[in-house]
């Protein structure tokens, strides 16, 4: 069922592509501010998402993982601590409030998050339309300039027939898809860790047996995926192979988490070149390749503990590398290389798991025409505002703003939840502000 308005008559204010939280953010920003001025004549507001439901990397809500931002870095209360979205007020909302101050934790698991998503995205239901891919977006030119965007998706239920909607604005936050090693193929036996939950059941309910399982990466999702596997599956082995000598513990230190305040987006944003790159060297171990100490100490008891029983399943291939992947119809062979020395050893494997990360989406992707319409710098990267709008043609009047794809311009809280509440209000404040100093003429 459409929940959105189509039509000729319909001009959007702005069109979300994508709904993860960073949007739903935005949506709730739009619709309180809605709800707070009383007008009839605010913004016309909607947003767009493939999935047919909310949903936010649910292959990998492992039911004991927990967050690793605080609670207070929610969708709104860095904006707004009185917003009744809050997680406190979905807590209260489940009549869980008492039970979660008891825990004295700022981390709630996974899955409770994922459920406060759900939770606030129903309250905002109305503005967005599921199972409506966006296929196009293309440029509406008047007298020579471009005004609007035409935004063209899949009719929920009837794939085969599109809806084209006209607006002013639009905000991509269409997140982060999976990156993989060059050459690398996905199968039955071979995975991205985004997939592991939903693959792992699959394997438990055929009754397939797993001797080995291999993941490769050093990251905290790599971690998870070997823990989770070693618990999954207590007969088989579990090799991690990563490049590093060791996992690296994530740097949550005060001193180190100041990076992601909303003020230090301001201090990265007017930084030169060169200093950026600096923050964004030094500052990598709090996000990149880092794995939580509670899970590192976590595995490296399960090693010596299988050390002692005389049975080892849980393998460090440390300071290695994986060479070659050849996936069969019986097994995955990998050819690790043992860096110090160059030796190599072929294993047989049932699953190979790549937790390799993710990127970001670029924002010509699957958009048509728009990319064509954004300024680059001299290293070819996007050159986007402080509210998060690109920099475009001198003949584009309609706005295009990014959530995630920044960390070259906004530092490395991009495509991280830590700024998320702060982001979605500097968006909503700059669309009321450039709706508000609009000609008459163009909001027609």
């Amino acid at each position: 069922m459409t929940t959105l308005h189509t039509g000729a008559d319909s001009i959007y204010d702005v069109l979300g592509i994508g709904f993860g939280p960073s949007n739903l953010a935005l949506a709730i920003a739009l619709h309180e501010h809605s709800v707070a001025s009383g007008t009839q004549d605010g913004l016309r507001v909607g947003f767009l998402e493939s999935q047919p439901r909310f949903g936010w990397h649910r292959g990998m809500l492992i039911d004991d993982a927990t967050m690793q931002v605080s609670f207070l870095k929610d969708l709104v209360t860095m904006r707004d601590p009185t917003s009744d979205f809050s997680f406190l007020c979905y807590l209260r909302d489940r009549g869980r409030l008492v039970d979660f101050l008891n825990l004295k934790t700022l981390f709630p698991l996974r899955i409770e998050f994922h459920d406060y998503f759900e939770w606030a995205a129903a309250r905002v239901a109305h503005l967005v339309e599921y199972s409506a891919e966006v296929v196009s977006v293309r440029p509406v030119t008047r007298d020579g300039e471009i005004r609007y965007f035409d935004v063209t998706s899949r009719v929920p239920g009837d794939p085969d027939s599109l809806t084209v909607r006209r607006t002013r604005s639009i905000c991509v936050a269409t997140g982060l898809e999976p990156h993989l090693p060059p050459g690398a193929l996905l199968s039955e036996r071979v995975w991205h860790n985004s997939e592991l939950l939903p693959r792992v059941d699959q394997v438990v309910r055929s009754g397939r047996p797993v001797r080995r399982a291999i993941v490769l990466g050093a990251g905290q999702s790599a971690a998870e995926a070997v823990d989770y596997l070693h618990r999954s599956f207590p007969e088989a082995e579990i090799c991690s192979v990563f490049a590093k000598y060791g996992y690296t513990p994530a740097d949550d230190s005060p001193f180190a988490n100041k990076i992601f305040d909303p003020e230090a987006v301001d201090l990265y944003y007017g930084a030169p070149r060169e200093v950026k790159q600096s923050l964004f060297d030094y500052h990598r171990s709090t996000n990149y390749s880092v794995v939580d100490m509670d899970l590192i100490e976590s595995l490296s008891r399960a090693m010596y503990q299988e050390k002692v029983q005389g049975r080892e399943r849980l393998r460090m291939l440390n300071v290695s590398r994986l060479r070659e992947v050849e996936a069969g119809a019986e097994d995955v062979k990998a050819t690790v290389e043992f860096l110090p020395t160059g030796e190599r050893e072929i294993l047989s494997a049932d699953l190979l798991v790549y937790a390799t990360g993710y990127r970001p989406r670029g924002v010509g992707d699957n958009l048509g025409e728009i990319g064509k319409l954004c300024l680059r710098d001299d290293e070819d990267a996007l050159m986007v505002g402080r509210d998060h709008r690109v920099t475009t043609n001198s003949n584009v009047t309609a706005d295009i703003y990014l959530q995630g794809g920044t960390e070259h311009t906004h530092g490395l809280t991009s495509t991280l939840l830590s700024t998320t509440a702060v982001r979605a209000g500097e968006i909503c404040a700059s669309l009321l502000a450039r709706r508000a100093n609009a000609p008459a003429a163009s909001q027609g």
